[in-house]
């Protein structure tokens, strides 16, 4: 007989996934969905817009990249690969100038070999403009398939998050715009469906004919539903053929009837509704790998005795690793607060509202938690979002009593805390960053120095979005010097660039200045550091060599947005108007406030001041919207001097003295000058 607690050497590799989402080579093993994946391939490439949506752990990242991907030829449709909304990368954070984190992660899913902070300056139709044009056997371009997995990230957050979710669906719309052939597939949980709602008019923008209802929209939406019982065979039966071992008559059956008992018990009630893929690949894997080595043919007897068992010991263990990680072990208010919520629901455990759920202490990010790790299903049910028990089982030990309190921690490695840290630095939970941060730091080995490094330039991410500067410089630089260390060159150069632009926001260019040649040395073909390196120089008061370092940068690469708004900025101060206009307009669009205020004063230096006074109240307005208090001392001592020259003297007296005092960043020492005239004239 197989029990769970069997540890036996498998000489098989397991044919099943467990908890892994299948990617592109795992197509061989990929079984169930294939009239979903044929459909979804047929709508992606024929809509403007495709919105796959479904529960959560029914599938849908498993769907596009084993399912959908295979089927799209590369000679029929220009792919990229599937892209992402968040990144968990280690890279450091502080290295990178201003850009919208969406569309960044998403420009880093498309392109991952690419340095992070060339694409941070870059938007979404740039990038695809950038790319080379795909054309069929008769030269005619080729469609362009681009997906957005697990969208529900875009969602959430306080005001910055929407001005930045707003402005990554106008690029996106934009990009869909100058390039009729490009495709959109979104996939997203459906609990979060209603708040795409508001966006798909801007990108699947209405047809000229109309309907007597309205007008129709370029877009589909998929819904992708659990297993069906022959689907759920197929992904038991299929992946073991060749395997050397087969299931035995009614056994494969068997586990489908068995994950269908477990499906509807949870719901309250008793029709079959389908199978879950986390379920069916959990009980898969976990039968797979006890079974002893000499086994040839899979009992009925194997399965019936393990379903039920590989079910629990899975929940149990992702039940105390979330306690283990967000709650210090104690898993029992996690237990109590599961029965309290979902135990006593009449006529069964039936799904809860989400306005209905109360947090009890336990926080958002636990809950996040659970539904990212398949103990609750987040659903919606009329028209609202909706949370329900994976396995019901969860909440009988605490409601038997009979269970003794397990404090003991699972037994976790580095990796495993950050990979927690980092899922908890994209919910800004600094907090739990840097606790699981610091705790893998301890497990770590002396001696595994990337993975050390890894973990500190994480701790400086933490750091620096706590404000922290010193902490943060400190951070990368034991990083630094790890993967120094390590042999890993490629690596220190953005940490010391981060720090460099950190020493900067201290006041001390010189000390910046080092730090960016030290990176330089280490990464010579990055062309951002030399661009970070002239504004360490134009802080400096090194204007002209500012100038110049840019100069060299667009000699190499004429089209360098980055390098041509750093001019463009800096030669608006310098009075050099027509030449930052013509570095300006070539980089457009201006997405940042002191881009606009740069354009807004070299406007009003050629003598164009009432588009140069609405600008630069554009520039002040986003400013603020993104930083209530506006610190950034460049940004307004340039509005001031719109101002002083549209003959506002007393607004710009008040914007120069703000200026004096503003500190992200202050005002270089050649400005302040120009800011306490401003004042001493006014």
């Amino acid at each position: 007989m197989v029990t769970p607690s069997t540890k036996r050497q498998q000489t098989t590799p397991t044919p099943y996934q467990g908890l892994r989402a299948f990617q592109l080579d795992d197509r061989h093993r990929f079984f169930g969905r294939d009239e979903e994946s044929r459909e979804l391939r047929k709508l992606w490439r024929s809509q403007r817009l495709t919105v796959l949506y479904g529960a959560s752990g029914v599938g849908k990242t498993s769907l596009l990249q084993a399912g959908v991907m295979p089927l799209l030829g590369t000679h029929a449709a220009d792919v990229l690969p599937i892209g992402r909304v968040s990144y968990g990368t280690a890279f450091p954070r502080a290295a990178l100038p201003p850009h919208n984190p969406f569309v960044l992660a998403l420009l880093m899913s498309w392109a991952p070999s690419a340095p992070p902070n060339r694409l941070a300056g870059m938007t979404i139709p740039a990038f695809l403009e950038a790319r080379p044009v795909k054309r069929d056997a008769f030269g005619d371009r080729l469609p362009t398939l681009v997906a957005i997995d697990q969208a529900e990230e875009l969602f959430g957050g306080g005001r910055r998050n929407r001005l930045y979710r707003d402005w990554f669906f106008a690029q996106l719309a934009e990009a869909l715009r100058a390039h009729r052939g490009l495709r959109l597939l979104v996939s997203i949980r459906i609990d979060r469906l209603m708040d795409l709602l508001p966006y798909e008019w801007e990108l699947a923008e209405p047809e000229r004919k109309s309907s007597p209802d309205g007008p129709e929209l370029d877009c589909e939406r998929f819904p992708l539903e659990v297993l069906s019982f022959g689907g759920a065979l197929e992904a038991v039966r299929e992946p073991i053929r060749g395997t050397g071992r087969t299931f035995a008559t009614g056994a494969a059956e068997q586990v489908v009837r068995d994950l269908i008992t477990v499906r509807t018990r949870t719901n309250g009630t008793y029709e079959p509704e389908g199978i879950e893929p986390v379920q069916l690949q959990v009980v898969c894997e976990a039968l797979w790998k006890s079974l002893p080595p000499e086994t040839a043919e899979i009992t009925t007897r194997d399965v019936h005795e393990y379903t039920e068992r590989a079910l629990s010991e899975y929940y149990e263990g992702q039940m105390r690793r979330i306690a283990a990680e967000r709650l210090d072990g104690d898993d029992r208010r996690l237990r109590a607060w599961l029965r309290l919520t979902f135990g006593d629901q009449p006529g069964g455990r039936q799904p809860v509202r989400r306005s209905a759920v109360r947090n009890a202490g336990l926080g958002a990010a636990v809950i996040a938690q659970l539904v990212k790790r398949h103990l609750l299903r987040a659903d919606q049910r009329r028209g609202e979002g909706s949370l329900e028990l994976a396995y019901d089982r969860l909440v009988q030990p605490a409601e038997q009593g009979d269970r003794p309190a397990d404090l003991s921690l699972p037994r976790l490695g580095p990796e495993d805390f950050l990979r927690g840290a980092e899922d908890a630095l994209r919910e800004d939970d600094l907090r739990q960053a840097a606790k699981l941060g610091e705790e893998a730091l301890a497990r770590s080995k002396e001696d595994d120095l990337r993975l050390r490094a890894r973990i500190e330039s994480m701790l400086g991410n933490v750091a620096h979005e706590r404000g922290d500067l010193e902490a943060t410089i400190a951070h990368y630089s034991e990083a630094a010097k790890a993967f120094e260390t390590a042999g890993a060159v490629g690596a220190v150069g953005p940490l010391l660039t981060a720090i460099g632009r950190l020493r900067l926001a201290q006041g001390s260019p010189a000390e910046a200045v080092r730090e960016l040649h030290a990176a330089m040395v280490r990464v010579p073909a990055d062309l951002s550091i030399q661009t970070e390196l002239a504004w360490a120089l134009w802080h400096g008061g090194h204007l002209e060599a500012a100038v110049g370092v840019l100069d060299s940068v667009l000699d190499r690469e004429g089209n360098n947005t980055d390098a041509l708004l750093s001019r463009g900025q800096m030669l608006a101060g310098m009075g050099k108007a027509k030449a930052a206009l013509r570095d300006l307009d070539r980089a457009k669009p201006l997405r940042w406030p002191f881009a606009k205020v740069a354009h807004a004063l070299a406007l009003a230096q050629t003598d164009s001041i009432p588009q140069a006074q609405e600008e630069m109240i554009e520039a002040l307005k986003e400013a603020s919207d993104r930083d209530p208090e506006v610190a950034h001392g460049p940004l307004l001592l340039y509005a001031a001097k719109v101002e002083q020259l549209a003959g506002q003297t007393t607004s710009a007296v008040g914007l120069a003295k703000r200026a004096i005092s503003a500190r992200a960043p202050a005002l270089p020492d050649h400005l302040a000058n120009d800011a306490r005239q401003l004042v001493v004239g006014g």
